[in-house]
């Protein structure tokens, strides 16, 4: 085309085209260049000859044209990009990506030429597309309304052009026969960065956002590990908007969830960048060129979608220029030189050092009033609140989800409900089906496909895309989708460990693991550690492992489709009756004196192991480990907790017909009733007595059956029937003897001690008891509690004795505090209160007094037969101080824990120390042993 004498005048739309990557592609194509530069300028040429465009400078691979319609210059444009894609190059290398630009306005030619802004505009439109792309200004859409058919202007917002203060509106033309995904335009925006903007406000996590960006500041790769849903993506966000004005060069965001092949990601970080393929070079040559003299942060999010590709980028990154940063959130680790590996802990539970709420309550506090319609929760929920929280493990996804379903229930029944808790959380969102592309595809984004389709010459798998964009955008709309995106990249080992592992309750050593599966864990271990799906938690006497209850329950799932529950519950079951024994065995495996304390850390998974007896294992291995927690129970105020699971262990019996001996059924009816007296349920512990007798006497063991009988007194002291009680502890007491199985009649012992102490005999009490001294110490389930020097202290105190009762009462008190022993701890500080009122130490006494009735308070105990004694000295107590000291010193008391408690009794002053006259000051004698 010839160029024109006539230029076009007033409203002027300018077009602007060149060649992307001409340079490279001229290096690439050695001689073979001109001609295809010949072959693009004829086919602009013969595609521009039938419109009325001006050509007004062509130079290299540039044109600069002239339009007097902009509809024409739109048309021309179009028509211009299907010839060129359509042409048929020497090869897919060799095919020119040609950008063209567009702007109308206000023009007059002079000289042959254009000298108005207007063209340095239309310039800068040019300068911003991409090969293949056709953009224009918001004058070009507008003169060039309407479009034909099936073409349209894709709006792309607001863009500052290079040179130009103010902001111009840019279209995309869209049109069958062209490309239409593309990076953002190369514009020179204000703000250097793409991070995505955020619906909710950010709650919490103070202390990380402060740690972590030190970390940013100080290395080249940071690394934020943890499970899906921990808020990895939502904390990297969050910061790198906290410090875009410290990398003149931006701040970008590159989700890799969404790329589908390993050699995606070096162009799916170039499509954020702006940058094209160029041909015959690999795109992470072109990627670490352009980072090489800059200044910038990169934020990959979920790397662990394609970690090895990622690692590998990441090291080309930061080989290739000191300037580059990058924060990456994955569910594992790269594992490459530099890297710092932060792993995110889940939100608070634990209320802050203020009294305020917790992050996790916080989080929970701000969706449930937006997903209320912004009313806030009833104050009157904050203790399900917290319960919610802290069954969530803290974890911000399943917070998220569990405050949409606040929308229907009230936060006590979603408390109540999480024991199904994928069911729960996951409510009212269908998982998808994944259909056949989907199936086979980790996830892309549509315009990287695209980008490289175009840039390989292959056709776009636009359905492809489509359906892995789906996936990755639902894999946090449920918990089951969030946890399968990490559960599908693993062995068979490591997922058969994963589900095997959710039978535990609570954390578990490498040796606990290892008895479950029989195998050596470490290497499947390893993987799911390194994968954020189990936390290892390191001690001084080795790491502990445990899952978040989330994830517990999704592997608990997958363990049910797999058709291994029975087998590994069975296998817990198992560990759990061991884990009991050997809590009662020291390092030689002999007997040691019994701490409850060594019960405590078990009791999530003893309970775990009971729930699956009741359920679907066996019944008689479930009252077995009841039977391991028969104090425990009791002492820990959990009497009635320990009737329900024997409630449910003979319903479970009468299911299945299990077989269970009359020596098992008499111990658990025994263990039954001594959890209902202290319940407060006398006639049903005076019938399971009863049971548990008659099924002893079926069974023929005497030692079983002299325990039994030793309990028959308590239903009759608890009724109030104490003329009786003593009568029955004293037949069994002779009957034992007879039998010579008198240690297992210790209780019945106890029992006739503290009833002849409540009627004054107390010199038969004390000969009672001196009998029973070498017995008690003979019996490791029976020492810890010192019952004998409890009972001999309170015989001192009725006596006046208060040196006696003194020694013998800390005696019984340090040791019930060593080995667990609380509720009866809390008797022993009672009596010591006693002491102390006798002894002149009223303040004191009022005190013990008020601590040891906080506690029982807490341990819902009933006040049994010292209940009165009790009573009555505290009324002394009251009427000694006056009802405002007294109740004061009481309260102060009752602020304390039975541990501040427990040491303030045993730090008084010795009674001998306000005897002036003491033998212990006016002559040397043997130490006065404490035992005696």
């Amino acid at each position: 085309m010839s160029p024109r004498i006539d230029l076009p005048s007033g409203w002027v739309t300018f077009v602007f085209t060149d060649i992307e990557g001409s340079t490279r592609l001229a290096q690439l194509l050695g001689p073979g260049y001109r001609p295809v530069l010949r072959e693009h300028r004829r086919l602009l040429r013969h595609t521009l000859a039938g419109t009325d465009g001006a050509e007004l400078l062509t130079e290299g691979d540039s044109f600069f044209l002239a339009f007097p319609d902009a509809a024409t210059a739109v048309h021309a444009c179009l028509t211009a990009q299907r010839a060129l894609s359509g042409h048929d190059w020497p090869t897919p290398e060799a095919a020119p990506r040609v950008r063209m630009g567009l702007h109308t306005g206000y023009a007059e030619p002079r000289d042959g030429e254009y000298a108005s802004p207007e063209v340095h505009r239309a310039a800068r439109v040019a300068a911003a597309a991409h090969g293949g792309q056709v953009l224009c200004s918001a004058a070009t859409a507008r003169h060039a309304d309407p479009l034909p058919d099936g073409v349209s202007l894709l709006d792309l917002g607001l863009h500052r052009l290079r040179g130009f203060d103010d902001r111009e509106r840019l279209f995309q033309l869209v049109a069958p026969g062209l490309e239409r995904s593309f990076p953002r335009p190369r514009t020179a925006d204000a703000v250097a960065h793409n991070l995505p903007t955020q619906v909710t406000s950010f709650v919490g996590r103070e202390a990380e956002r402060a740690e972590l960006r030190r970390l940013v500041e100080t290395y080249r790769l940071v690394t934020v590990l943890g499970a899906g849903g921990a808020g990895k993506t939502r904390l990297a966000v969050e910061l790198a908007s906290g410090v875009v004005e410290a990398y003149p060069d931006g701040v970008w965001f590159v989700d890799v969830a969404a790329v589908t092949d390993p050699g995606l990601v070096a162009f799916e970080i170039a499509a954020v960048l702006g940058l094209r393929p160029e041909p015959g070079r690999p795109m992470v040559d072109t990627l670490v060129e352009y980072a090489a003299a800059r200044r910038m942060l990169v934020v990959l999010d979920t790397c662990d979608a394609q970690p090895a590709a990622s690692a590998e980028v990441i090291s080309r990154l930061l080989a290739g220029g000191r300037g580059v940063r990058v924060l990456a959130t994955s569910r594992e680790s790269f594992g490459v030189p530099g890297e710092v590996v932060w792993r995110i802990p889940p939100l608070s539970v634990d209320p802050g050092p203020d009294g305020g709420a917790s992050d996790a309550v916080a989080l929970l506090l701000d969706r449930t009033t937006a997903a209320r319609g912004g009313r806030a929760p009833d104050p009157a929920e904050q203790a399900d609140l917290r319960r919610v929280v802290r069954r969530l493990d803290g974890l911000p996804l399943a917070i998220e989800l569990a405050a949409a379903r606040l929308r229907v229930l009230s936060a006590g029944q979603l408390a109540e409900r999480l024991d199904d808790m994928l069911g729960t959380l996951d409510a009212g969102r269908e998982e998808p089906e994944p259909g056949p592309v989907e199936a086979g595809w980790t996830g892309n984004q549509q315009d990287t496909v695209d980008l490289v389709a175009a840039a390989t010459g292959a056709a776009p798998a636009t359905e492809a895309s489509r359906a892995v964009q789906r996936s990755a955008n639902e894999r946090h709309l449920t918990m089951q989708a969030t946890v399968t995106w990490s559960y599908r990249t693993l062995g068979a080992r490591s997922a058969r460990l994963l589900r095997w592992l959710a039978v535990f309750a609570g954390p578990v050593d490498l040796s606990t693991v290892q008895w479950l599966l029989d195998d050596d864990p470490l290497d499947p271990l390893s993987v799911l550690v390194d994968k954020s799906m189990v936390l290892a938690e390191p001690h001084a006497s080795g790491s502990t492992y445990r899952m978040l209850d989330p994830i517990r329950a999704y592997a608990a799932r997958r363990l049910i489709e797999a058709g291994e529950e029975q087998h590994a519950r069975d296998r817990h079951v198992a560990w759990s009756r061991h884990a009991l024994d050997r809590a009662h065995l020291g390092p030689d495996g002999r007997p040691v004196t019994l701490s409850l304390y060594a019960l405590d850390p078990l009791a999530g998974e003893l309970r775990a192991a009971l729930r699956w007896c009741a359920t679907g294992g066996s019944a008689r291995s479930g009252l077995r480990l009841a039977g391991g927690l028969d104090q425990w129970w009791r002492e820990r105020g959990l009497a009635r907790e320990g009737r329900l699971w024997l409630f449910r262990l003979y319903g479970r019996i009468a299911e299945t017909g299990e077989p269970i001996p009359e020596a098992e059924l008499a111990a658990a009816y025994h263990m039954h009733s001594l959890h209902a007296g202290a319940d407060g349920e006398f006639a049903e512990e005076l019938r399971y007595s009863q049971r548990a007798e008659a099924a002893a006497r079926q069974a023929g063991d005497l030692g079983l059956l002299a325990r039994v009988l030793a309990g028959r007194a308590a239903p009759l002291v608890d009724m109030g029937q104490f003329v009786e009680a003593e009568r029955v502890c004293r037949e069994v007491i002779d009957w034992a003897y007879a039998q010579d199985v008198v240690s297992d009649a210790l209780l019945a012992v106890y029992n006739l001690a503290e009833l002849l102490w409540r009627r004054g005999a107390l010199d038969e009490a004390a000969e009672v008891l001196g009998a029973a001294r070498p017995v008690e110490a003979a019996r490791p389930v029976e020492r810890g509690r010192r019952s004998v020097d409890m009972l001999l202290g309170l015989v001192a105190l009725a006596r006046g004795d208060l040196v006696a009762a003194h020694e013998h009462l800390l005696v019984a008190l340090r040791s019930r505090m060593s080995h667990g022993y609380l509720g009866r701890a809390c008797d022993t500080v009672n009596a010591i209160a006693v002491r102390c009122a006798l002894g002149g130490e009223p303040v004191s006494a009022a005190r013990l007094f008020g601590a040891a009735q906080a506690t029982r308070a807490s341990l819902r105990a009933t006040p049994g037969i010292y209940g009165p004694y009790w009573l009555a000295r505290q009324a002394e107590l009251r009427r000694t101080l006056g009802d405002a000291a007294f109740d004061a010193a009481y309260a102060s008391g009752a602020a304390l824990r039975l541990e501040e408690a427990a040491a303030l009794a045993l730090d008084l002053e010795h009674p001998d120390l306000t005897t002036p006259d003491s033998p212990r000051f006016t002559a040397p004698a043997p130490r006065r042993s404490t035992a005696s």
